[in-house]
């Protein structure tokens, strides 16, 4: 469960409190109004398809991971009231932009995702292990398309979002790795279907995963992860290949925050060379 924050009653939050106590028990929340307005929803297509359109020949769509670092334009979204105004209920007024993600699956051929905590990829990293995920809908995210599923209450266990790991083949899916059978109940997932501008949020603890998407319609999502400026990055090492970035408020935890008027190649470079992708 997220650590209870004291916040002020303020009309610019987006979830009720019998929201967010739903979001602390079950894991996750499915928010069906639109994200943002029409045309501001547009732009951000738009601006992914110009990245997308200029993707290297030898990486997979699914692998745009941290987009932010080479195309800093994205924080118009990742930055904007709209989506803080859907965190800061759970998270507090004091926030900071984690990662962002496309997860874009071609049709015919998308690679599955294979069920996994995201907090797996980054116990290293930050602590406490407190992250709140926005999965944007670019494109419409159903079961025909491999859309996400969640299993409810799974980052509450006793693993807290740190469960054992099998190494799969390279190429079989997005990531290398997936958990162990026995520590995974699929029966109990819930598909997480969205139209486009529509967004769901999960615990960086909860066990989630979607099938290969072997239909003739493509499925992108765009994760924007966000986290209280209570938690403390690893800047001393994670800083040689990831930035986090003052989203609102004020630091409480003494971080260092990348410029988000600044792109940082170098950071990407890194990250494609030593592995460091994927979350």
């Amino acid at each position: 469960m997220v650590t209870p924050v004291s916040t002020s009653p303020t009309s610019r939050h987006r979830l009720t409190p019998e929201q967010v106590a739903t979001y602390n028990r079950e894991g996750y929340h499915i928010f069906r109004q639109p994200l943002f307005p029409a045309a501001k929803f547009d732009g951000l297509k738009h601006c992914f398809e110009k990245i997308l359109g200029n993707l290297e020949a030898d990486v997979r769509p699914e692998s745009m991971d941290v987009p932010h670092f080479q195309h800093p334009e994205l924080f118009e979204w990742l930055l904007a009231d709209e989506v803080l105004d859907l965190v800061e209920p759970i998270l507090g007024p004091d926030l900071a932009l984690f990662s962002s993600h496309f997860i874009c699956k071609p049709r015919g051929n998308g690679k599955r995702v294979p069920w996994h905590e995201d907090s797996h990829y980054w116990k290293t990293m930050i602590s406490p292990m407190e992250v709140v995920t926005v999965w944007l809908a670019i494109d419409p995210s159903t079961k025909v398309n491999g859309c996400m599923y969640v299993i409810p209450r799974t980052h509450n266990t006793g693993k807290q979002g740190f469960s054992d790991y099998d190494d799969l083949k390279p190429g079989e899916a997005v990531f290398p790795d997936e958990i162990k059978a026995a520590q995974r109940d699929p029966s109990k997932s819930v598909a997480i279907e969205l139209e486009p501008n529509q967004c769901s949020l999960h615990d960086g603890r909860i066990i989630h995963g979607s099938a290969p998407n072997t239909s003739s319609i493509r499925r992108c999502g765009y994760t924007m992860r966000y986290i209280s400026t209570r938690v403390r990055e690893n800047h001393e090492m994670a800083g040689t290949y990831h930035n986090i970035y003052l989203a609102r408020g004020q630091d409480r935890a003494g971080n260092i925050y990348g410029d988000p008027t600044k792109a940082y190649p170098e950071l990407a470079r890194f990250r494609a060379k030593h592995g460091k992708n994927g979350h």
